[in-house]
């Protein structure tokens, strides 16, 4: 199968081109293993990423390997399916062709007969995007290293700091979006401060570190129910962590928050708030809603183009008048539901009913020992949910071998709180050459 061929198709299998190697791309390309097309795959990155944990590289609990798989090396078993490295620039709707760049051959033209967007979302800073600078969000494992590096880098400014008056300054973090991600990650971080890190060091005490979740909207977690964002309110501040809802941050500079008009010093602010689609809306010249998302069909393709699908967080649809959550269920299920869909075009079947969410319900864990669990009419919290949270979590791990690596760092965590991936991976600069004034 070559990457292109400067026209289409036609005449021998059907090629689907699939956009992302996210959830939706992934399953999208498993649930073609059967079928009798070619496959090819386009992601800017070589890897696929288990983004619910994230959270746990960046706080020094997995390693990013422990959570990422090469997209090759998941899908290497399907010989009709092939991998590019690109980055995709546009859509040539009216020549069913995808335009690409890459490093080697630089812009290239992919054709397609079946087109699966399946893109994902960015970080989005609501218009402000100068405070990326100051507060990184956490989408990659990119981000999630620069993130962890940043937390750690904090407790190492301390240590070396000599005036016992700016260690609390110093060990301050602010997480701005007390969604899923902020909780945890909260959670995370006062965990690694009053267990992990404690006796690390001489000079300052982590556990004096404060931490803030903040957030624009009445409470936290607003996805749950509201009983069980009680919980986990309750729970978060018995590990010390300081909620401030209705917070509506103003500005982010270096020297730290503005909230109300009110300064907080903070050198570690941490993005978890809002996020935006990819720019596949303006690809496909295509209606979207005010975050970017496409409107779809219930059968998730665009509306008067039937060869493209779209789905997970790039597309919106909704069910019982809602939209559908931005959560990895909904991109795996629509992806199966792709491959089924093709599938049975390809063979001159009936194509499958409109599409139909099952919802398996939201998890989000504090701590060891403490989660939050909501599926219809259960709702759990503590260590029967955090016990669901590990077995759900493990049994989604791209790779096999990932799952006891994974198993046996949470085994070791629990009982001792080690993190074993304390590791800061950053670029010096501006650092001074060694002289014999400066020599240890």
């Amino acid at each position: 199968m070559q990457l292109e061929d400067g026209g289409s198709s036609k005449g021998v299998r059907p090629r689907v081109v699939i956009v992302g190697g996210g959830f939706g791309g992934i399953s999208t390309a498993r649930g073609l293993r059967s079928t009798p097309v070619d496959v090819l795959l386009i992601d800017r990155q070589n890897h696929h990423v288990f983004q619910p944990l994230l959270y746990q590289v960046a706080t020094a609990s997995l390693a990013s390997a422990d959570i990422a798989a090469p997209i090759r090396r998941i899908l290497h078993k399907q010989t009709h399916t092939m991998v590019a490295m690109a980055e995709v620039t546009g859509i040539d709707l009216g020549g069913r062709r995808v335009l690409t760049w890459c490093s080697t051959r630089g812009e290239l033209a992919v054709p397609y007969d079946y087109l699966v967007i399946a893109t994902g979302v960015e970080q989005s800073y609501f218009g402000h995007d100068e405070f990326a600078a100051f507060a990184p969000g956490l989408k990659s494992a990119v981000d999630a290293e620069a993130v962890r590096s940043k937390i750690l880098s904090a407790y190492e400014r301390a240590e070396v700091e000599a005036d016992p008056a700016q260690h609390r300054d110093l060990l301050t973090f602010v997480l701005v979006g007390a969604g899923p991600t902020g909780v945890e990650l909260a959670g995370a971080i006062a965990e690694m401060a009053k267990v992990t890190v404690k006796s690390d060091f001489r000079r300052v005490d982590p556990r004096m570190t404060r931490i803030l979740l903040l957030d624009a909207g009445p409470r936290i977690l607003a996805s749950f129910d509201e009983s069980l964002a009680q919980k986990a309110h309750a729970r978060l501040t018995r590990m010390g962590v300081e909620i401030q809802t209705k917070a509506m941050v103003e500005h982010i500079d270096e020297k730290g928050v503005v909230v109300g008009g009110q300064r907080i010093i903070s050198q570690n602010v941490l993005w978890t708030a809002g996020v935006k689609a990819s720019p596949a809306g303006s690809w496909l010249r295509a209606d979207t809603d005010r975050s970017g998302r496409v409107h779809i069909g219930s059968d998730l393709t665009l509306p008067g183009r039937p060869e493209i699908f779209v789905i997970g967080d790039t597309a919106t649809l909704e069910e019982n008048g809602k939209p559908l959550p931005g959560v990895a269920q909904v991109a795996i299920q629509q992806g199966q539901y792709v491959a089924r869909a093709i599938a049975a075009q390809v063979a001159g079947k009936k194509v499958p009913e409109a599409f139909h969410y099952s919802d398996r319900g939201n998890l989000a864990v504090i701590g060891r020992n403490f989660a939050v669990l909501e599926s219809h009419r259960v709702k759990l919290s503590g260590f029967p949910a955090w016990a669901a949270w590990a077995t759900i979590h493990l049994g989604f791990l791209p790779q096999h071998q990932s799952q006891g690596r994974v198993l046996i760092t949470w085994a070791s965590a629990y009982f001792t709180g080690e993190r074993a991936a304390r590791l800061i991976l950053e670029r010096r600069s501006g650092a001074p050459s060694a002289s014999p004034a400066n020599q240890p």
